[in-house]
This record gives structure tokens, C-alpha cells and sequence, in this order.
């Protein structure tokens, strides 16, 4: 079988899509893989480390507001950086942040990292690469193409993540098979994470340098301000209401309503994760029917229905299967939001935009983990699920109403 990169591209990447597209999706697969294990193992983890569900909540916040401070550092000053910098940086950054949830176990230690690194507590990628990449893949296709690339990008980061799910029953397993101290075996799946991110820093030094006479066409946010700065206050309502459900809260509330495994939540989140990636597919031929704004909307309201569903739901294979569709449908708008954004800016905009678009997000969804854990620690066990999915509906309704007639520029 050939092994040129150049094949390579062409058997994974969208017809049209320059082969410099490759690199991005399997550093998407590595850290997809990694995201699927920790989110299911972080609730675990720290209630194994003598935490309780507020404590979940708050790491789960620190996450994603120092991501978000990431993020905006990024969109503001990162145009005067050579991105292959930027990106050896944040695969430096994950390594530490690997190493440091292996070898702590106070909280305030834990909390530090969490709000300087990259640890990913959700469904979604809310990480410093998230910008950095959708640039590079904006720039690699024209527009006809730039959906179908972008599904790939989160198809890859879905599978990575199902799969990466899966591997969270691995504690268990060593500490059954071969008597690891369970603890001590989740320790090593961070460690692992670690590992991941030197992966990645070997993947990101292969690209090749700028050459430094070239000017950059990359410009901090200009003519698209308006239209980019209602889009991110949307965004942030919608990253909000998902941040009440990331998940490893809804690992935490499985665990706890139903007494589901580590083990067995990754199962569940297996399935799920399965089922999103197919959903990146269908969004393609559905955004070139029915256009990108229709797609985002008509699939979001549906999939937060079965979120408000499986909070009532008094069966675990009722909530399950509630859950399974919804996960089939929410994240549907994930590649089209993103070409989305990317269709209604100018070119030399695409990565502050990408980067401006993503901080309310972040910022957003830091909050949401915080008041779950809370209110999952009070008792109110349902009252996270129902709120996400009125807010997603509000928003979905929002943006259709703000939106449905601005023109994409390319």
C-alpha cells in the first residue's frame, strides 16, 4: 500500500482540499481520543481523590475559562506569530497538563492546571488548537469545498473521541486483571494524555516555516466586526447552556441516578460518540439542500427535546435512548457553524474571527459546569438538562431570526 502523504491526503481529504489540510485532522484524531477518555474519567477521578460534585464542576470551569483567556490571546495577537509556533505551544502545554493531573491530588494544585492547560471536560473541541486549526483548514479549501473539510474535521474529532470513550474502561479492566491500584491506573491515562501531546508537538514541528520575508495576510478582525461580534453573543447562549451539560457532568449524573460504571458511562458515550460523528456526515448534503443557517437550526431543536426528555425519563434505557438521538442530531451544527463563520468574513479575517467567535464560547460554557455540579450536589438533579435545552431552543430560534439573510461573502 503507498505511504506517500501526498496519497494519503487524497484518500482522506475532500476533492479540491490542499494535501497541507492532512496534518490538522490527525492531530484532531490524537487529541479527540485523548478528549473521549478524560471526559468520561475526570468525575471519577476526582471523586476517587476524595472530591465532591462541586469539585467536578469547578475543574470542569477552569478548563474552559482559562481556554477561553487562551483563545482570546490568540485572536487578538496571535496574527503576529508564525502559527506553527503557536501550535508547538499548545502541544507543549497539553503534555504539562498531562503530567500535572498524574502527579497532583489537592485541589487547588488540580485547579491551577486545569485553568492553564488543555483539558477538555466536553463533547466539543474548546482548546487553543480549535482556532489555530480552523484557519489553516479555512485557508486550504475554497469555499465549495470548506463544509465537506470542516465535517471531516469534526467527523475525525467524534470517532477519535467515541473510540477514546471506550478506553476509559481501561482502569477498571487493569485493576481487575492485573491489580493496579484503580487510582494509580487513571493516573496513567493521563499520562498518556501527556504522551498525546509530545505526539503532537513531533506532528506540528514537521510543518514547514514561514519563510520570513513573506508578509502575513492574517489581520486582526475589521470590516466583519458586526456581524462577527452577533454571531459570538449567540454562541455564547448556546455555549452556555451546553456548558450545564459537558460531558463529564453527564458521566457524573449517570453514575449517580442510574450507578453506571466508568466502564460502562464509556460504552454509552461510545455509542454517542458514534452516532455525532455520522451526524458530521449527513450536515454536508443537508447544508447544500436546505443552506448552512437551516441545518444548524432545524437539527439543534429536535436534539434538545430529547435533552429535556431524558431529565423526566424514570428508566435508564428510556434516558439512554433519549441521549443516543439527541447525540445523533446536536452536534450536526458543528461543521456548519464553523464554515458558517468562515463563509461570512473576509478571507484575511478567517482567524481572528475563528478565534473571536470561539472566546464567548468558552467564557460562556466556563460557567455552566460550576452551576451543574452545584445543583447536582444539592439534588436538583434534573435541573441542568431542562435549562440546556430551553436555552438551546431560544437560541436556535434567535440566530434564525438574526441571520436568515445575511449572504455568505464567498
Amino acid at each position: 500500500m503507498p505511504t506517500d502523504p501526498v496519497w494519503l491526503a487524497r484518500l482522506v481529504l475532500p476533492a479540491g482540499v490542499h494535501p497541507s489540510a492532512l496534518p490538522f485532522l490527525i492531530g484532531r484524531a490524537l487529541r479527540g481520543f485523548c478528549d473521549g477518555f478524560i471526559a468520561v474519567l475526570l468525575p471519577a477521578y476526582l471523586l476517587a481523590l476524595g472530591f465532591a460534585q462541586l469539585a467536578v464542576g469547578l475543574i470542569s470551569s477552569a478548563t474552559l475559562i482559562g481556554s477561553a483567556l487562551a483563545t482570546i490571546l490568540v485572536g487578538v495577537i496571535g496574527h503576529r506569530y508564525p502559527q506553527r509556533r503557536l501550535l508547538l505551544l499548545a502541544a507543549a502545554l497539553m503534555a504539562a497538563t498531562g503530567i500535572g493531573f498524574a502527579g497532583l491530588s489537592s485541589l487547588w494544585p488540580l485547579l491551577l492546571v486545569a485553568f492553564i492547560g488543555t483539558l477538555n471536560p466536553s463533547s466539543g473541541d474548546v482548546s487553543v488548537f480549535l482556532p489555530l486549526e480552523q484557519a489553516a483548514l479555512a485557508d486550504s479549501s475554497a469555499s465549495d469545498g470548506r463544509t465537506a473539510l470542516f465535517a471531516r474535521y469534526s467527523l475525525t474529532g467524534a470517532l477519535s473521541a467515541a473510540i477514546g470513550a471506550l478506553a476509559a474502561a481501561l482502569p477498571d479492566w487493569l485493576a481487575a486483571q492485573i491489580g493496579i491500584p484503580f487510582l494509580s491506573a487513571m493516573r496513567a491515562m493521563f499520562m498518556i494524555y501527556a504522551l498525546t501531546g509530545v505526539a503532537l508537538y513531533a506532528l506540528y514541528a514537521r510543518m514547514p516555516v514561514p519563510h520570513p520575508h513573506v508578509p502575513s495576510v492574517r489581520i486582526p478582525l475589521g470590516p466583519s466586526r458586526r456581524i462577527v461580534t452577533h454571531l459570538a453573543l449567540l454562541f455564547s447562549v448556546d455555549a452556555f447552556a451546553g456548558g450545564l451539560v459537558v460531558n463529564s457532568l453527564l458521566a457524573l449524573w449517570l453514575m449517580q441516578r442510574f450507578g453506571l460504571s466508568p466502564g460502562a458511562a464509556g460504552q454509552f458515550f461510545f455509542w454517542a460518540g458514534l452516532l455525532t460523528a455520522g451526524s458530521q456526515l449527513v450536515a454536508v448534503p443537508l447544508a447544500r439542500k436546505f443552506g448552512l443557517l437551516n441545518t444548524m437550526v432545524f437539527s439543534h431543536v429536535p436534539s434538545s427535546l430529547c435533552l429535556i426528555a431524558a431529565a423526566f425519563s424514570p428508566s435508564l434505557a428510556a434516558t439512554l435512548a433519549l441521549l443516543l438521538v439527541r447525540s445523533a442530531l446536536s452536534q450536526m451544527d458543528v461543521p456548519t457553524r464553523t464554515a458558517y463563520v468562515m463563509a461570512v468574513v473576509t478571507p484575511p479575517e478567517r482567524p481572528a474571527a475563528a478565534s473571536l467567535t470561539a472566546v464567548p464560547r468558552s467564557l460562556a460554557s466556563a460557567l455552566g459546569p460550576a452551576l451543574a455540579g452545584g445543583l447536582l450536589a444539592t439534588g436538583w438533579v434534573g435541573v441542568p438538562l431542562v435549562a440546556c435545552g430551553l436555552l438551546k431552543i431560544a437560541y436556535d430560534l434567535a440566530l434564525l431570526r438574526a441571520f436568515r439573510h445575511i449572504k455568505p461573502v464567498d
